[in-house]
């Protein structure tokens, strides 16, 4: 397809957005734009995009496409200067990578009413662990689910097929719901969550204050459980205010599930708390673990290791030998002369197979999925 897309914020969702158009569409012309100047000529340097602007009014007039990729609050102050241009093109369509819709849904359907100008929300479901435009991938998204919240569904069918176009290099499974399907959604797998975990670092922060053993002794599993507790707090604050109704249902049927534990505990209900973990687990068990979605999927191999200078070392030289690249490195529960569980996590699960195959060939270190 031949065109011009203009992608406003050259982070990591925006960049590989544009990379994977430019994969699939190599003669279309891709401008971005993005309040960091340096970030923008980055992008540009890396061949990310084609060029970049300072002004992404001036190319939005002629642009077909316009992928908003900044946070939700500035999205919707984006989509209102967007409503004040009067476009060249007979056709445009506009979609967003926030990872909630119905708010920017509701204001597009009352900016652009009708006419020449489309707005479809979007939500890639996919991330990573780094940021900025120098982490873009145009693989990112692939087989992650990608959800898109057109205004109406049955009216948009045109358009939502000339999205799926232009968004094909990203090899995503397209779906598609209502704004308010998606918003509950997310909240329950995503934002929900981040709320609980950071509800769990605030309790041990108090508690520490009375037992300093408290820090010093958050290993493994209260680490993970708490790992999103580190994400960008003016982010988080955005996405739980603009999922604010979602957020406030599910908070007051997690407290009415809490007061139901205690008082079961209280009573020493032995049945009840066994069914209560026995049912979680049976339906955590039962989640695909190939998929990806609004929780990036890790692919985590853990090794046994001795506690002795080098072994990180040793590791990481099998793996390289075998040109198997690892996206992130943990040491966990070490302590002196015994073992420690090193965790390697990677890309994909093809990765973590020859990983575990590579780590057996070499050494007889043990390895294991959890």
């Amino acid at each position: 397809m031949k065109g011009k897309v203009l992608v406003i914020g050259l982070g990591l969702i925006g960049g590989s957005i544009a990379l994977a158009i430019k994969k699939e569409h190599p003669h279309a012309a891709i401008i971005g734009y993005d309040i960091n100047e340096q970030q923008a000529k980055l992008a540009k340097s890396l061949k990310v995009v084609d060029d970049y602007s300072d002004n992404y009014i001036h190319v939005a007039k002629n642009a077909d496409l316009i992928v908003i990729s900044v946070p939700v609050m500035q999205a919707t102050e984006v989509l209102k200067r967007l409503s004040s241009i009067t476009f060249e093109r007979s056709q445009v369509l506009i979609t967003d990578v926030g990872s909630t819709k119905k708010k920017i849904t509701e204001l597009a359907a009352t900016l652009f009413p009708h006419g020449n100008v489309n707005f479809i929300g979007g939500h890639p479901m996919a991330g990573s662990h780094k940021s900025g435009v120098i982490a873009a991938k145009s693989h990112l998204f692939e087989n992650a689910f990608y959800v898109l919240t057109p205004s109406k569904v049955e009216e948009n069918q045109k358009e939502m097929a000339l999205l799926k176009m232009w968004l094909g290099g990203t090899k995503a499974n397209f779906v598609t719901m209502t704004a308010d399907e998606h918003d509950m959604a997310a909240g329950v797998i995503s934002h929900f969550p981040h709320i609980v975990a950071a509800g769990l670092v605030h309790q041990a922060e108090e508690k520490q204050q009375l037992n300093p053993f408290v820090t010093r002794l958050a290993a493994g599993g209260f680490r993970d459980i708490t790992r999103i507790a580190s994400s960008n707090p003016t982010m988080w604050k955005d996405i739980l205010l603009h999922n604010k109704e979602t957020l406030i249902q599910l908070l007051n049927q997690w407290m009415e599930q809490m007061e139901t534990v205690k008082q079961k505990l209280s009573e020493n209900n032995e049945e009840y708390l066994y069914y209560y973990f026995h049912k979680a687990k049976q339906f955590r068990d039962d989640l695909p673990v190939k998929a990806k979605g609004a929780i990036p999927s890790f692919y985590d191999l853990y090794v046994d290791v001795p506690d002795y200078p080098g072994i990180i070392s040793e590791i990481t030289s099998y793996l390289a030998k075998e040109n198997i690249s690892i996206t992130n490195i943990r040491i966990m529960e070490t302590r002196e002369e015994i073992y420690g569980v090193l965790r390697l996590s990677f890309q994909s699960e093809a990765d973590r197979q020859a990983a575990e195959d590579c780590l057996k060939k070499y050494t007889m270190y043990e390895t294991y999925i959890v």
